[in-house]
């Protein structure tokens, strides 16, 4: 049997206290199962955005999607996730990455390194805080007894230490871009050939991950094109069918829109499916009829 379906919103936008808690408690209203952060430069700082989720809302997980290992200490990270999970009643989830925009580092003064170097401190990072966190003589102390680790990966490295310690494993379902700090995205051949690696790399796990997808692109329309003009004139190599064909786009009609989700959890095994917070209201639809499709 396939997993239920689990549906996140990521919010992008900083705002003021009380926007910030209406519109958490919108993304509760809408039927969302897990508030979302991420942790860039100009955007929300991740753990105090998700302590206010949490007062503001009373069903909800909430996660960092996902917090940039080049930013953190990892000892100065693990006292930040026991305690927001202690503020939150036990509803974090940890979603870690590498980072990927180099600019951001500059800023902040910190090295970015090459691509092996950001793993090799992720590495480090995803040992330490299961070390820390694990020992049950921490102070401050999560809630939780294992605060739920989501890892956004795409190459072999970073699947291979998402196989081994993920609870979720977060496909980005993209490749760094031809302009420095974007990402292209992936067709389905290539994204199945990743998927197909991961449970290569998983095959001896004792409990399976969850697999998560991030869509870039919802429009639910009968003319999904005006939507899509943005994406194909960033990648003018591409069609307009070929985009809509991409699994990071839910475009078209809802009764489509619906199937390709159901379609790429049967293929993939998406079953935890992320949107960007412009798409938080454009996607309470599809996930009614989701629910109602697979209960």
């Amino acid at each position: 049997m396939p997993r239920p379906f689990r549906f996140g919103v990521n919010l992008l936008a900083s705002a003021p206290a009380d926007e910030w808690r209406a519109k958490c408690r919108r993304a509760e209203e809408l039927g969302y199962d897990v508030i979302l952060v991420p942790d860039h430069l100009g955007m929300v700082a991740p753990f105090p955005a998700l302590v206010a989720a949490a007062q503001a809302t009373e069903r909800p997980r909430l996660g960092t999607f996902v917090l940039n290992a080049g930013f953190w200490n990892p000892a100065l990270l693990a006292r930040e996730v026991a305690t927001t999970d202690a503020l939150t009643g036990g509803r974090l989830e940890l979603g870690l990455g590498t980072g990927y925009v180099q600019a951001e580092h500059e800023a902040a003064g910190l090295p970015f390194g090459s691509a092996r170097e950001r793993v090799d401190h992720l590495e480090r990072t995803v040992a330490e805080l299961e070390r820390l966190l694990g020992s049950g003589e921490h102070e401050p102390r999560p809630v939780q007894s294992r605060v739920p680790v989501l890892i956004g990966a795409n190459g072999d490295r970073m699947l291979r230490l998402t196989a081994a310690h993920a609870d979720i494993a977060a496909f980005t379902g993209a490749r760094p871009g031809r302009t420095p700090g974007t990402l292209d995205p992936l067709d389905a051949e290539e994204l199945d050939e990743r998927v197909a690696r991961y449970r290569a790399l998983a095959a001896d796990r004792a409990e399976p991950a969850e697999l998560n997808l991030l869509i870039q692109l919802v429009a639910v329309a009968d003319d999904p094109g005006p939507a899509l003009k943005p994406l194909l004139e960033r990648r003018p190599d591409l069609t307009l069918e070929q985009a809509l064909a991409l699994p990071l786009v839910l475009a078209g009609p809802l009764e489509e829109v619906a199937a390709k989700a159901l379609a790429q959890r049967e293929r993939f095994g998406f079953s935890y499916l992320t949107v960007l917070e412009p798409f938080m209201e454009a996607f309470a639809p599809v996930m009614e009829r989701l629910r109602a499709q697979s209960a």
